[in-house]
């Protein structure tokens, strides 16, 4: 028996609509700002911090490396935890932790217990750059990732960058606890915009045991390697610099013999077998030196070897931000017109070159010419890394993306250490070669032409890539035109 035209098929329940990819990702580039700011901001804090809490400022460090400590050892399980517990709940949960770790930082009355309190913040901090990324690729649509993967860049420029200025105003006028208490109404409003806007994502069934053993070895070592960078970088003892970094090496050689018999290891090897992503893992990496380097060497440069006032000098720095502010919109267009492979080869030149120019300023250079050329500084590597963090995971499988996503954090975190300690190391070598006590021009000019290099060498990786990289998040086809790629 026929069915009547007018009688109806049973209705279907409506897919949720998901907001505005815009809306997820200032949301998750919000919880960004807020931890990378904490992080630079507390650096011009520590002598008066150490002050209070009756210890040499060197001592101090500790409250920094704590941090870096507990996000080695943490963001390898981000994605792990995301997938069992779900991502929305994690990240939420994130902002939680980080809020009551910078309350109880605010609290503290001693170095020891700033320690306690920097390794709570810092697991909320862990959980909540990787994660926040994974809600990305999640939620947003391939076509818009690109988008959304440059919105979410811009506060890994602001934070750093607006940081040491801020932080100077806080000590100055303020009390440094200030610091830690901006964090509770940023953290409050996340976490409300986290629960009304962030759709949910269920956990993903996970089979197997957690790889304890992978996470005690990936944990050494990774922490291990920060520590050991960090004492090369301050006026540490060089043995004890040097037993961390063998311990390190020692502990990552052991995990990557771990991992390759592991069936699910907490840090996945095997995704470098995918071409786009361990082409803009190794190549990110070296780009990240240079990235990492920077805000360090900025201020010293312009407040030291300047004699610039910490007011003058933030709003030189902010010219990064701003050029990286500004490129976040054009970049989705950009990188249809050039492509993944082309762009990054020659935007990668000359995001590096711009670096170098670094070296080249002097104190009686014109201010509005030093400020073009930061801005074209920020534009260039604000192009470089939304490429990266887009491409990374273009042949990524749905399944894999929580490993991959942790993976790629874990050495994004490391390798901006390093571009940190690298810096602070080499001033120290270019005054020891030139046996002054005193930073000076050329310890400054020499530091940005040897991370400058560093970047340089990712050249050789970005030619690397296939033609087409990418081309199916941004419509560009290699250089084809449309008849051969029909």
């Amino acid at each position: 028996m026929s069915s009547s035209p007018d009688e109806k098929a049973p209705a279907v329940p409506d897919r949720p609509a998901l907001p505005d990819y815009r809306v997820i990702s200032l949301i998750v580039a919000c919880a960004i700002f807020m931890e990378q700011m904490d992080a630079t901001v507390l650096a011009t804090a520590l002598p008066t911090m150490a002050r209070d809490f009756h210890v040499r400022p060197p001592a101090m460090s500790i409250a920094m490396t704590s941090y870096l400590l507990a996000l080695a050892i943490l963001i390898p399980v981000s994605g792990k935890v995301a997938d069992r517990f779900g991502s929305k709940r994690v990240f939420g949960a994130a902002i939680v932790v980080f809020v009551l770790g910078s309350i109880l930082c605010s609290l503290t009355h001693s170095l020891p217990a700033m320690v306690a309190a920097r390794l709570l913040q810092g697991a909320g901090g862990a959980m909540m750059a990787p994660i926040g990324r994974l809600i990305l690729l999640n939620a947003v649509e391939r076509k818009h990732l690109v988008s959304a993967m440059s919105w979410t860049l811009v506060p890994a420029f602001l934070g750093p960058l607006t940081g040491p200025p801020l932080g100077g105003f806080i000590v100055t006028y303020l009390d440094w606890r200030w610091i830690f208490y901006i964090n509770v109404p940023m953290g409050l409003l996340g976490l409300w915009l986290v629960r009304r806007f962030i759709p949910h994502m269920p956990a993903r069934a996970r089979s197997g045991r957690f790889d304890l053993r992978g996470f005690a070895l990936s944990g050494a070592g990774l922490g291990c390697l920060l520590f050991g960078f960090e004492m090369v970088g301050q006026n540490a003892s060089l043995p004890h610099a040097v037993s961390l970094l063998a311990i390190g090496a020692v502990a990552c050689l052991a995990y990557v013999w771990h991992a390759r018999r592991c069936s699910d290891p907490v840090l996945d090897l095997s995704l470098l077998r995918i071409d786009s992503f361990r082409l803009s893992v190794i190549s990110g990496a070296l780009m990240r030196v240079t990235q990492g380097a920077q805000p360090f060497l900025l201020p010293l440069m312009f407040q030291i070897g300047f004699g610039m006032s910490a007011v003058r000098s933030g709003q030189l720095i902010l010219a990064t931000s701003l050029g990286a502010l500004l490129t976040r919109s054009a970049t989705p267009w950009l990188l249809r017109i050039t492509g993944f492979r082309r762009g990054m080869i020659v935007n990668g030149i000359l995001a590096s070159l711009g670096y170098a120019v670094c070296a080249l300023f002097r104190p009686n250079w014109p201010f509005a010419l030093m400020f073009a050329l930061l801005f074209c500084c920020g534009a260039f590597m604000s192009f470089q890394f939304a490429a990266y963090n887009t491409v990374a995971y273009e042949a990524v499988p749905a399944s894999r993306m929580s490993a991959a996503n942790s993976f790629y954090t874990t050495l994004q975190q490391l390798m901006l250490s390093v571009g940190v300690c690298s810096a602070a190391s080499l001033l120290k070598l270019s005054m020891a070669a030139d046996h002054h006590l005193h930073l000076g021009q050329r310890d400054f000019s020499m530091a940005f032409l040897v991370v400058t290099l560093v970047s340089l060498c990712a050249t050789r990786w970005h030619l690397k890539f296939a033609r087409d990289a990418g081309s199916e998040l941004t419509g560009h086809r290699g250089g084809r035109s449309a008849g051969e790629a029909a």
